[in-house]
């Protein structure tokens, strides 16, 4: 155990990016309020752990992390939030060296727990700590209700922060120095904030717009969007943008209708190719990102097969896959037909080759092209290059042993590896 260091402070961040903004929110906070982040070795008087439950992996991770923490920073005040406190908060209770459980209602309210007689500085970000492309929360909670995900019953129904909100936050990244912005939510599709609450709410399509105009952003992106979603008018907004990048994460879950409707997903096979094809007709460089469950109750080898065809179809530049878990309180844990695990691990590991195989033949396509990169970290270990994502996040690999994070560069493409595409600097 490491001596606890006064006036410094530990924070955990686990599962999506609507969790990292807030985390960054507490930092940014802490700051203020003259703490400073300890050193791995330091021992910290304020723990922050801001824990997930979308898997059952996740409820592990969120427990090791709580622990680890309590054991490493004996004495501290331990704060636990997040949708796994939310929803088993007997349990972080009981773990040894936990002080605060704070539900998800509460959690812009945390720091009021152990400052409850200061003026506690406004709960938004200023930067993106270890990121060069910030992340801005638009909007929190879901109303969609699909079977499998506890999210609704964790993080509430859908809410919205204003527009002159988001505004304010974006330009004070963009004053210290955050090139790219990225809007992200737990449901971004439902978004609609506004002036104020009293006012026409604003949809996600003109927030986009407001956004795109903010003087000094070069990059624009939409975090996870269902594809029926998209709709024209939002289409239009990222198609015809100023800074918006042709890229977005739209989610698939499952390339099979029968699947999709058991999740209670409200779009089929054929609307997810339409938005694909909406999008690429407009611009051939759009590219995709996307979401896939592996293992849904009932899913059959046809269901399966349905999905790596989509894939096929489509080749995502990135595939981020979910082995189905049971979560409580939710309808898919009450289906028959579990697929066994060993079939669930079978099909995860066909998924992953396959869609390592699609994203190296969609940057086959890009070799010899001049683009520009939005260059981001170094790794230690190849100290001649830095990795870096084109506006339509291609992953690229920039050789140059001087250049820094944050910068804009134009490459030329002239090599793909499995770790992304190399580009030369241009002469």
């Amino acid at each position: 155990m490491s001596e606890l260091a006064k006036n410094k402070f530990k924070i955990v961040s686990l599962g999506c990016r609507t969790n990292q903004y807030e985390s960054q929110a507490y930092h940014d906070q802490l700051v203020a309020l003259g703490y400073s982040p300890a050193e791995e070795h330091e021992g910290a008087d304020i723990c922050i752990v801001n824990t997930c439950t979308v898997t059952e992996s996740a409820d592990s991770s969120s427990r090791h992390a709580i622990r680890q923490l309590a054991r490493e920073n004996q004495g501290a005040k331990l704060l636990v939030t997040g949708c796994f406190a939310e929803r088993q908060p007997k349990v972080v209770e009981a773990i040894d060296g936990v002080t605060h459980v704070i539900p998800n209602a509460q959690k812009e309210d945390l720091l009021a727990k152990i400052f409850p007689q200061e003026d506690l500085p406004e709960f938004s970000i200023k930067r993106f700590d270890a990121h060069t492309r910030a992340f801005v929360k638009v909007q929190d909670g879901c109303n969609s209700f699909c079977t499998y995900c506890i999210i609704p019953y964790v993080r509430g129904r859908s809410h919205s922060r204003t527009v002159p909100e988001i505004v304010k936050e974006v330009e004070s990244l963009i004053a210290n120095g955050y090139k790219e912005v990225v809007l992200t939510g737990i449901n971004i599709g439902d978004f609609d904030g506004g002036a104020a609450k009293d006012e026409i709410p604003i949809r996600l399509a003109e927030l986009v717009r407001i956004v795109d105009k903010i003087p000094g952003l070069e990059r624009l992106r939409i975090s996870s969007i269902d594809p029926d979603e998209v709709d024209g008018d939002l289409a239009d907004a990222v198609l015809n943008g100023i800074k918006t990048c042709p890229s977005m994460h739209v989610v698939l879950q499952s390339g099979s209708n029968v699947i999709l409707k058991r999740m209670n997903r409200k779009y089929t096979r054929q609307i997810f190719y339409e938005t694909v094809d909406k999008l690429r007709a407009a611009n051939p460089d759009f590219t995709f990102t996307t979401d896939v469950i592996v293992g849904f109750p009932g899913e059959t080898e046809t269901d399966f097969n349905d999905t790596l065809e989509v894939m096929r179809q489509v080749k995502f530049s990135k595939v981020h896959m979910f082995p189905y878990s049971d979560r409580p309180r939710t309808r898919a844990m009450l289906m028959p037909n579990k697929v066994p695990q060993t079939l669930i691990k079978e099909r995860k590991q066909t998924l992953l080759r396959l869609a390592e195989q699609l994203s190296f033949e969609l940057r086959n396509e890009y070799l010899s092209r001049r683009m520009f990169v939005l260059t981001e970290s170094r790794d230690e270990h190849r100290p001649h290059e830095i990795a870096g994502h084109t506006s339509n996040f291609l992953p690229v690999l920039v050789q140059s042993p001087t250049l820094g994070p944050n910068q804009i560069v134009e490459v030329n493409l002239v090599y793909n590896t499995p770790s992304g595409l190399i580009g030369e600097m241009k002469d």
